[in-house]
């Protein structure tokens, strides 16, 4: 009996052993343990390596495993970038395939946000505090670093992979979520990709991707440039008009690669990539605008945007779509008027005839100066209707005709801005002015007011009840059915349904060419 008992006592000693829990700071994904940080809501978990460093202009390769707990208590380098008038960050370090894991303190099975982050050629994921969404949407949230300009979209001729490189990298993120974020809590098969901007046009090139299919289960697409085309003068003053703001054809990035490569002395075919490889990082940085958009027509991402979203080529998820509703500001207010060009009276109308041709006096009298604080203003709100809202509102049309889809317009004219606008220029809820809402941080804690503060409550609700189940809702907020425009503003009659036609004259847009 007493051994009996003694072999039983020591079989509960055994068993309590091995069911004891890891401490709540450490996690093991596949490639080797890391050591985050713990708070009183969440575990945080930054820095991992989802993929090798990579080679310049070479697809991602898996991240060398390690033994030793691996130190994840501060973020990786950002990928190679310079400031800009919006952003002031910079590095030279081309190891940068990271990401960053926020978790709830406690849990499994959790639904899963993936953040690609917009800012065009600056950024990267650990400039985003997701602390919020975890807090109250009890959601996992990874915010991932990728390739950026010309490191993720270079293209020559020849070079397998060309304008695609950072899309890969966020495919790599994708993978390493898949295989890992379990060990996280997080739900492996209910994982949401969103992004904003830039990070918005990646999520709609995923949804075309084949090799991206399974690797989500819901797409949010924050002011995405899906199907924006580029009018002259658009983006900034001189700037030629262009079919598309945010995609290349690869054929028309590998001509412009291998013009560029002749012009930094790597003109020979046959070494023309290592020649550009050799390179130091700060030297291909006037270059860093010039391949920024995606590429298609290639193995990653076969057919145009246009053609594939027409003919319903598209992974067949839920989606949250929307814009916000003075898009085009942020683009004249920072491009104008703080590079000291405001639009003025006298150039207004020649900005929409070599715009818009022949048909630059209807818009005129279509949005008369009169009706606006300054000629900058007009000419911002006539391409926020033209690009945004005609291209928006047909990427909707296209998705919603197959996927489950919902659709907003973050509408706050008083937003907290963040952006070095000059004083005078009324910002209105300007290209980005919703991504603080979601991801809250202490500028916006201490620069907005107390029914901003609600819109993001609700926000965050919306958008991590529609992770968990495909549909933006939660207890206590107005319903958002599918169909329906959901204005996003401050105020007790702030979030409700919006006439988005008419607020934005697409009607007035589909007759007028060009």
């Amino acid at each position: 009996m007493r051994i009996a008992a003694a072999f039983a006592a020591l079989l509960l000693v055994s068993t309590a052993c091995a069911s004891t829990p890891e401490p709540p700071d450490l996690a093991r994904p596949q490639a080797g343990p890391v050591r985050g940080l713990v708070t009183e809501h969440q575990r945080q978990f930054l820095g991992i390596p989802y993929a090798a460093k990579p080679v310049r202009w070479q697809a991602p390769q898996p991240a060398t495993p390690w033994t030793e707990t691996r130190d994840a208590t501060k973020p990786g380098s950002l990928c190679p970038q310079e400031g800009t008038e919006y952003a002031e960050v910079s590095s030279t370090d081309e190891d940068c395939l990271f990401l960053n894991v926020t978790a709830p303190k406690s849990g499994e099975g959790k639904p899963v946000l993936v953040w690609i982050h917009g800012d065009g050629v600056v950024g990267g994921g650990s400039l985003f505090d997701p602390a919020a969404l975890v807090r109250t949407g009890d959601v996992v949230v990874v915010t991932v670093n990728y390739r950026l300009g010309v490191f993720g979209a270079f293209g020559y001729p020849g070079l397998a992979g060309s304008g695609t490189f950072g899309l890969q990298d966020q495919q790599a993120a994708l993978r390493w979520v898949r295989d890992n974020i379990a060990a996280f809590g997080g739900d492996p098969g209910n994982v949401t990709l969103i992004g904003e901007s830039y990070g918005a046009q990646s999520v709609s090139a995923h949804l075309l991707a084949p090799a991206s299919a399974g690797l989500f289960h819901k797409a949010v697409m924050q002011s995405p440039m899906t199907l924006l085309d580029m009018p002259a003068g658009a983006l900034m003053p001189g700037l030629e008009a262009g079919p598309w703001l945010a995609w290349r054809s690869t054929e028309e990035v590998t001509g412009v690669g291998a013009a560029m490569a002749a012009q930094f002395g790597c003109a020979d075919p046959a070494t023309a990539v290592d020649c550009l490889r050799a390179l130091p990082v700060e030297q291909l940085f006037p270059l860093m605008r010039i391949f920024q958009a995606v590429a298609y027509g290639n193995e990653v991402l076969p057919d145009a945007p246009d053609s594939a979203y027409g003919q319903g080529k598209f992974h067949q998820v839920p989606v949250l779509l929307g814009t916000t509703r003075d898009e085009h500001r942020a683009f004249v207010g920072l491009f104008y008027d703080l590079a000291g060009q405001p639009v003025t009276a006298g150039q207004y109308p020649q900005l929409l005839r070599t715009a818009f041709g022949d048909q630059a006096e209807r818009i005129a009298a279509e949005y008369p100066l009169s009706a606006y604080p300054s000629p900058s203003v007009a000419w911002a709100d006539v391409l926020t209707d033209r690009m945004w809202a005609r291209g928006t509102s047909r990427l909707a049309e296209l998705i919603g005709a197959r996927n489950p889809l919902h659709t907003y317009e973050f509408a706050d004219r008083e937003a907290p801005s963040y952006l070095p606008f000059p004083d005078t220029f009324p910002t209105g809820a300007y290209h980005a002015a919703e991504v603080p809402y979601l991801f809250r941080d202490a500028g916006f804690e201490q620069d907005s007011t107390q029914p901003q503060k609600e819109l993001s409550d609700a926000m965050i609700r919306y958008w991590t009840g529609f992770a968990r189940t495909g549909a933006p809702a939660a207890d206590g907020l107005p319903p958002w059915p599918r169909g329906q425009v959901q204005s996003l503003a401050p105020g007790p009659a702030g979030i409700r349904p919006v006439d988005f036609a008419a607020e934005h004259r697409l009607d007035f847009w589909a007759g007028v060419a060009g």
